[in-house]
C-alpha cells in the first residue's frame, strides 16, 4: 500500500476524531501500529493480510499525524476509542493485530470491550512497564532532528544494503554472522527489503509524531496491571527471539497470562521478526489463519 493510493479520513466519533482508512474487504481487523508509527506505519504492518479476505481498519493512534492527542492519553482511553471508530464504522465485531507500543491500548481494548474482539494477535508488543530504552546520542539525533532524518532517507535511496543493515542490528541482538546473513536475505527478497525501507521514516520524532510518542512513554512507564488475566478471546503472541526493543520477556509475560494464549517465538528474530525473519512468510500465514477462524 503506497502512500498514495491510503485514502485517510478523519471520524468523528463519540470519543472525538481519528484519522483512519479501510483497506481490503472481507472480514474486519483493527491495526494498531507501534511507537512512533502512524497511519502509514500501519499500512506497512497490514501489507500481508490478503485484501480479499481482510478489510484492514488503519487508523493513527492518539498524538500520531491526523489524530490529535486530546484527553485520549490513557491506554484504557485509547481502547475505548477504538470500539468507538468500529461505532462510527459500524462493525460490531474485529479481529486485532497490534505491533510494539500498540500492545497496551490492544489489550486494554479486549479487556475493556470483550464483545467486540473476535481475535487478538499481539507481536512484539508491550504487557508489562516499559522505559525509554535510551538509545546513544548519534540514533537520537538520526531520528529526532531534520537533519537526521534527512540523511536516513539519503542513505535508504543510495546505500540500502547499510540501510538495513543499520536497522536490523539497531532492532535485534544477532552476532556478526548472524546479521550479516539476514541482511542478505532481506536485501534479496524485494518484498523484505522494501518493507524496512518504508517502515524506517515511519519511527522518526518528527512534529506530526512527537506528542503521541512522548504520552506513549509516559503511559507504558507507569503500567502496573493490563489486566491480561480478563482477556478472553483467542490470543495468539509472536516475537522474535533476539528483540532488544521490546524483549521477548513481554510477549512470555502475556502467553502465561492470558487464559489459552498461544505463543509463536521467531528464533534470533528482532523486532521486526514478523517481516523480515527467514520464516517470515508462515508467520504471516499463521497470523491471517489466526485472525480469520472465526
Amino acid at each position: 500500500m503506497t502512500e498514495e493510493a491510503l485514502r485517510r479520513e478523519i471520524a468523528e466519533t463519540s470519543l472525538g476524531p481519528v484519522e483512519y482508512a479501510v483497506v481490503g474487504t472481507g472480514a474486519p481487523v483493527l491495526v494498531l501500529h507501534g511507537s512512533p508509527g502512524g497511519i502509514d506505519a500501519a499500512a506497512l504492518m497490514a501489507g500481508f493480510l490478503p485484501r480479499e479476505d481482510v478489510a484492514a481498519v488503519l487508523l493513527s493512534r492518539p498524538g500520531y499525524l491526523g489524530t490529535e492527542l486530546g484527553e485520549r492519553t490513557t491506554v484504557d482511553r485509547q481502547g475505548d476509542l477504538y470500539a468507538a471508530l468500529l461505532d462510527h464504522l459500524g462493525i460490531e465485531r474485529a479481529g486485532v493485530l497490534a505491533w510494539s507500543g500498540g500492545g497496551p491500548s490492544g489489550y486494554r481494548f479486549a479487556v475493556r470491550h470483550p464483545a467486540r474482539v473476535d481475535a487478538l494477535v499481539a507481536f512484539a508488543a508491550v504487557s508489562q512497564a516499559y522505559h525509554d530504552p535510551h538509545t546513544d546520542l548519534a540514533t537520537r539525533l538520526l531520528f529526532t532532528t531534520g537533519a537526521g532524518r534527512w540523511l536516513l532517507r539519503l542513505l535508504a535511496a543510495h546505500q540500502p544494503r547499510q540501510y538495513i543493515a543499520g536497522a536490523l542490528s539497531g532492532e535485534g541482538d544477532l552476532t556478526r554472522e548472524q546479521l550479516a546473513r539476514r541482511v542478505e536475505e532481506v536485501f534479496t527478497d524485494p518484498v523484505k527489503r522494501d518493507f524496512v525501507l518504508a517502515i524506517g521514516p515511519t519511527a522518526s520524532q518528527d512534529r506530526s509524531r512527537r506528542a503521541g510518542y512522548r504520552n506513549d512513554l509516559e503511559q507504558f512507564a507507569a503500567i502496573t496491571s493490563l489486566e491480561l488475566e480478563k482477556i478472553t478471546a483467542p490470543t495468539l503472541l509472536v516475537h522474535g527471539g533476539a528483540d532488544n526493543d521490546v524483549p521477548p520477556a513481554h510477549s512470555a509475560f502475556a502467553a502465561a497470562t492470558i487464559p489459552g494464549a498461544e505463543l509463536l517465538t521467531l528464533d534470533a528474530g528482532t523486532h521486526l521478526a514478523l517481516y523480515t525473519h527467514p520464516d517470515a512468510a508462515s508467520a504471516q500465514a499463521r497470523v491471517v489463519d489466526f485472525l480469520l477462524r472465526r
